[in-house]
């Protein structure tokens, strides 16, 4: 038994040098590449959600397991956003403060190897951004329990910032608290929608516990980890930043409780192969107007996966609709639907085409 260990475990030495050294050369790569683009001045674009996203999916066709294919994108990940900061840090704006779930979708599309900026708002987010102090941001957009953010939705009213990727992140809410017995909590603090998407579960588990919104789950996290007889809802990262005790894990009511959120940047993405696009349109208050801005989609079999109507702000009763497409405005039937409906349309943007969301 001893030898069948003793030669597993130096089979393992083995691949670990084998593997370190593959990674290195790697990375050498990288580095070779950032040569190249450093040549082409400030044009260089050094982060391609497109590249990635091709990487990626190629990772999940070949993988056999025995590790699962989310596991070995994870692993990728890390690898790429390593090499990455070789050729360029990025500096990744979110809505914080620090421990949020836009928090931990950041690290899931870029890796730990960034460096995240906690925004206090949404719009400080964009502002980040537009000013070039942050190279790329991330903002929630929907929830499949609680619905959109508003208040994203509006900000691309406003921003001439473009759309260049999308993260699904699975929502893991815990019940967390420096005590370590829940019979001792009297007040929970959570963000709003936390609080929503865990409603069954408190009515049902501490009906009798005040509970109380604040501005984020972090934020919860933090008052919790300085208060006695209170605890927060929260995910992961806020525990273990803020040291709490997780009394209760996934108290969420739906288990496949999943946020959207977008990657905001000021460059435009090449196809991928798998795209996404977001639209934003308005149409005049009129009969039939809406049915003829969706006709040209049908007939050039476009398919829309999501349409969200929010009020224009500039008219009374009159509305813009976001739209997300499949496809890429690049794509020869998709620019074709486009140019339909922006000839019928009083306002139309394009809010930017970008890969899906790999997992």
């Amino acid at each position: 038994m001893d030898n069948k260990l003793d030669n597993i475990r130096q089979k393992i030495d083995e691949l670990d040098e084998k593997l370190q050294a593959l990674i290195n050369e790697r990375a050498q790569l990288a580095q070779n590449v950032a040569e190249i683009k450093q040549q082409q001045g400030d044009d260089a674009q050094f982060y391609r959600p497109e590249r990635e996203a091709e990487v990626l999916r190629s990772v999940l066709a070949r993988n056999d397991g025995p590790l699962s294919g989310e596991e070995m994108a994870r692993l990728f990940r890390e690898i790429m956003s390593a090499c990455l900061a070789l050729e360029q840090p990025l500096n990744i704006a979110f809505l914080g403060p620090e421990g949020t779930f836009t928090q931990a979708a950041a690290l899931k599309h870029f890796g730990h190897s960034v460096t995240t900026i906690p925004m206090a708002a949404i719009d400080e987010v964009f502002r980040e951004v537009e000013s070039g102090s942050a190279h790329y941001g991330v903002v929630p957009v929907e929830n499949s329990t609680e619905g959109v953010i508003n208040h994203t939705l509006d900000m691309f009213l406003q921003s001439s910032l473009a759309i260049c990727g999308e993260v699904d992140l699975r929502i893991h809410h815990h019940l967390m608290s420096k005590e370590k017995d829940k019979s001792k909590i009297k007040r929970i603090y959570s963000h709003q929608q936390s609080l929503a998407q865990c409603r069954e579960w408190l009515d049902s588990h501490l009906p009798e516990i005040e509970r109380v919104s604040v501005s984020s789950n972090a934020e919860a996290a933090r008052r919790a980890s300085g208060e006695k007889d209170v605890a927060a809802i929260a995910g992961d990262v806020a525990a273990e930043i803020y040291g709490l005790n997780v009394l209760v894990p996934n108290v969420e009511d739906n288990p496949d409780n999943t946020t959207r959120f977008l990657i905001i940047s000021k460059k435009t993405v090449s196809p991928s192969g798998d795209d996404k696009t977001s639209l934003l349109i308005s149409t005049p208050n009129k009969s039939g107007s809406l049915h003829q801005l969706l006709k040209p989609f049908a007939d050039n079999g476009v398919s829309m996966s999501r349409i969200e109507s929010r009020p224009s702000r500039l008219t009374n009763w009159e509305y813009v609709f976001f739209i997300d497409i499949n496809g890429h405005v690049e794509d020869e039937k998709v620019s074709r639907c486009l140019d339909i409906v922006k000839s019928e349309a009083s306002m139309f943007k394009i809010l930017g085409s970008y890969p899906k969301a790999v997992l």
